[in-house]
């Protein structure tokens, strides 16, 4: 490709790319799917760096992250972002209306109202059309700067352009996490077992303060803009400003109005209350502001809010529903949670299935029984809560819930410790969700960093028997024929109370039909979701026939699984089918029916089945039985696996002493154990004084250490893991002291520093003896104060009494010149 053929490329990939953003961000529709976008945005960043000539500086490119950010600083806000007073009536609106004619002397004046939307208050600051600082509100007089993040925001101006922009200027709006996204993110987490992200406006808040914009550029954020800032924006009205930021590319939410008296406030008001549930994000109230600056500057503030501006709060919608039933989630420390299951109703436009329960104490607060009609609320977070029972309404002979006893995951008895409201699984070991805790912190990157076993694939090792704790992860190599094809999901399986295994009927006719699309038999079975089984089958036969693809052999198919289904002693489930029929239709050359019942007993998915029966089917029955399946482990997926779990055999005792998850251990403990013990048998043998001789060791910890030892099955794993290789001891080459000036000294830096990167301080004090402290605590010899220390650190370290000492003077301290 030619230079002008680059430059030309390269301007209608951003053209596209700015295209499908505005469209996603402003219109809230999409038009291509997101890996369509993804290629585009790829070629444009490959194309770029080869012809670095043509990098636009608000180029889409810029937008994808990279930057980390350890610490974030703080700055002052030129201008305090201020709060609103609120109110829920209309009485005290007017009153509030009453005050400001008063305050003007007339009501020659106009409101105008917006919408006060949840989110991250934002304040970006402009110099010379480029975005130059983002600093969140904070307390409003001082925020934390976020502006690599917030750079990631595809609908925030990086430059901003035209003939009549301020040489400086500030404009404030709201970052919001959509409620779309903010469903796919928890849907993808409730898939892995992980804990739900309270509400869009916490996922938002989280999101901006992450330390990798890199994964920040990954959560679709947006932002709505409401204020323009600055000593000469040339307006002198609030209407003007927002029309301004709207010419020069700021995102503004259409939902604005100028209203010139309360009686059209008032009807604004009404419009919104059911139209807002309509909107990309939550929304709880409107804020009238006087539309003209100079009458604001009459008006004035008392100490805290401008009396220019006011917020009106909807109330909170509440509706009744009935309890179908209760189920109990277990967390990944065996804390039970419980959540109600209601008939679906509308609340604050989302159809509403459940509802929290927290804990037994709520639902004896609450009184619940048995098909209760409950009142349920949704406030802004992501499950709604039950506020009460409708007691007119309860059942005669309902009886009261009563809390299980036994654990759902693995029907261990659940205890309750004193004075605590959760009940608890005490199955630590063979709990299914806990087993996945205790292995996903051994693989975390600060642990043995195996990042190719993300919380799916660990999931799907454990619910298939594969691994039950972190040291069976090393045995997986000799697994690996049987990890191929391994179903990553079960999803689309039952089992029926005398334990044998089903299959949802569109993974069976797919996997029984040739020329049919998935999503075209998916389609059938939702139209024919209320019917019989039989009937579902007849349907499906004329299905066939108006679809015209292999008419002939697919009826056969069909009508011989019918003829083995209703002839078999297997129970029927609606909408699901037996493993071991589908399987006969396809493979029943091999085995007997029989045979297949007794290998689908033990088994969860159709691979495992599979593996166990171990036949030599043809590769055409091989593919008809993976259309059978979810997704599965392919081979590229095993091979990335496995080098992970090699390769963590390389690190060093203190990361692996850190990944045993031995309670009351973290990084920093994990470091100086390692240092003092040398080796895990020391560590073992020592006694209760030798480890609370130990700087920074306390009797919890002594007493942690003591239990994990004891505990024989702990014991055996420690041995398996060393078999395989791990390291258990400190290595003659592991961080060799160049001196030992700072021994025996906690050090902390914060701050930028001239002459050490962050990494390289650690490094330092660590070869000199010292010891590296993450965090402000009494137990520091001294804080290293670097350039724009945080002020929160400082006020901490001062009110601890710790010495604090410039860069030049530790550079003295260790006899290195500056």
């Amino acid at each position: 490709m030619t230079p002008e053929q680059a430059k030309a490329r390269i301007e209608e990939l951003t053209r596209q790319i700015n295209y499908h953003n505005h469209l996603y961000y402003q219109e809230d529709r999409t038009e291509i799917s997101d890996f369509e976008f993804d290629k585009l945005l790829e070629e444009l960043i490959r194309l770029e760096k080869e012809f670095p000539q043509f990098l636009e500086p608000d180029s889409p490119s810029q937008r994808v992250g990279g930057t980390i950010t350890k610490e974030f600083e703080t700055a002052l806000h030129e201008y305090r972002m201020l709060s609103l007073g609120n109110t829920y009536s209309e009485e005290e609106l007017n009153a509030f209306d009453e005050r400001v004619a008063k305050g003007l002397g007339h009501r020659n004046y106009e409101y105008f109202c917006e919408l006060k939307f949840d989110g991250v208050a934002i304040s970006l600051v402009y110099e010379n059309g480029k975005l130059v600082r983002a600093v969140t509100r904070g307390d409003g007089t001082r925020g934390d700067v976020v502006t690599e993040n917030v750079k990631t925001i595809k609908n925030i101006p990086l430059h901003v352009k035209g003939n009549d922009i301020p040489a400086k200027f500030e404009v404030r709006g709201e970052i919001f996490l959509p409620k779309k996204e903010f469903e796919k993110i928890n849907a993808e987490r409730e898939a892995n077992r992980e804990p739900l992200l309270a509400n869009p406006r916490n996922a938002a808040s989280g999101t901006l303060k992450m330390q990798d914009s890199a994964i920040v550029a990954k959560r679709r954020l947006n932002c709505y803009f409401y204020q323009l800032l600055g000593e000469d924006i040339g307006v002198n009205k609030h209407d003007e400003a927002i029309h301004l930021i709207e010419k020069w590319g700021f995102n503004v939410s259409p939902t604005y109005t100028k209203c010139k008296n309360m009686e059209e406030v008032f009807r604004y008001i009404t419009l919104w209350k059911e139209k807002r549930f309509e909107l990309p994000l939550d929304t709880d109230g409107v804020v009238l502001k006087i539309n003209d600056y100079d009458q604001r500057e009459e008006l004035g503030f008392t100490a805290k809010i401008p009396r220019w501006a006011i917020a009106f709060k909807y109330q909170t919608e509440s509706a009744a529903s009935e309890l179908l039933s209760i189920t109990y989630q277990v967390g990944r420390t065996g804390a039970i949670t419980p959540v109600a299951n209601l008939a679906p109703v509308l609340l604050a436009g989302t159809t509403v299935k459940r509802a929290s329960l927290h804990n037994a104490n709520e639902i004896e607060r609450l009184g619940l029984y048995e098909g209760d009609t409950v009142m349920v609320e949704k406030g802004g977070e992501i499950i709604p809560k039950i506020t009460g029972v409708v007691l007119e309404k309860r059942k005669p002979g309902s009886k009261p819930i009563a809390y299980i006893d036994h654990c759902p995951e693995c029907e261990t008895p659940l205890i309750r410790k004193e004075g605590e409201a959760k009940h608890f699984c005490p199955n630590a070991k063979g709990c299914p969700p806990q087993i996945l805790g205790r292995i996903e912190h051994f693989v975390h990157k600060r642990a043995m960093d195996i990042d190719s076993l993300g919380t799916e694939r660990i999931k799907t090792l454990i619910d298939q028997k594969y691994i039950s704790n972190f040291a069976d992860l090393y045995e997986l190599e000799s697994k690996a024929d049987q990890l191929l094809g391994l179903e990553m999901s079960q999803d689309q399986y039952q089992k029926s109370d005398d334990g044998y295994l089903f299959i949802s009927l569109p993974k069976a006719f797919f996997a029984l039909t040739e020329g049919l699309s998935l999503t075209s038999i998916q389609k059938f079975c939702e139209r024919y979701a209320e019917q019989p089984l039989r009937e579902v089958l007849d349907n499906f036969e004329m299905f066939i026939r108006t679809s015209n693809k292999k008419v002939a052999q697919n009826i056969g198919t069909i009508r011989k699984l019918e003829e083995i289904l209703f002839t078999s002693h297997l129970p029927q489930m609606e909408d699901y089918l037996p493993v071991p029929v589908v399987l006969n239709v396809l493979i029943g050359n091999w085995i007997s029916l029989e045979d297949l019942i007794k290998a689908s007993l033990h088994e969860n998915t159709v691979h495992g089945i599979m593996i166990k029966l171990n036949l030599p089917i043809s590769s055409e029955q091989e593919e008809r039985i993976k259309k059978m399946k979810a997704n599965t482990f392919q081979e590229g997926v095993i091979t990335n696996m496995l080098e992970g779990i090699r390769a963590s055999k390389a690190q060093p005792f203190e990361r692996v002493l850190f990944a045993l998850g031995i309670r009351n251990i973290g990084e920093n403990t994990a470091q100086i154990l390692a240092r003092h013990f040398k080796n895990i048998d020391n560590l073992k043998e020592a006694n209760t004084e030798e480890l609370l001789a130990i700087n920074g060791v306390g009797e919890t910890l002594v007493e942690s250490i003591h239990a994990y030892f004891k505990d024989p099955e702990n014991l055996q794993i420690i041995e398996r893991l060393k078999a395989h290789g791990l390291k258990f001891e400190v290595e003659a080459t592991e961080k060799a002291l160049e001196s030992e000036v700072l021994k025996g000294l906690k050090i902390l830096a914060s701050g930028k520093l001239n002459h050490f990167k962050r990494d390289e301080i650690i490094d330092f004090i660590e070869a000199n003896g010292g010891q590296y402290l993450k965090a402000v605590s009494k137990s520091l010899d001294f804080i290293i104060e670097g350039e724009d220390m945080g002020p929160s650190k400082k006020e901490k370290a001062e009110k601890l009494g710790i010495k604090m000492i410039s860069e030049e003077e530790f550079l003295q301290l260790v006899g290195k010149k500056s």
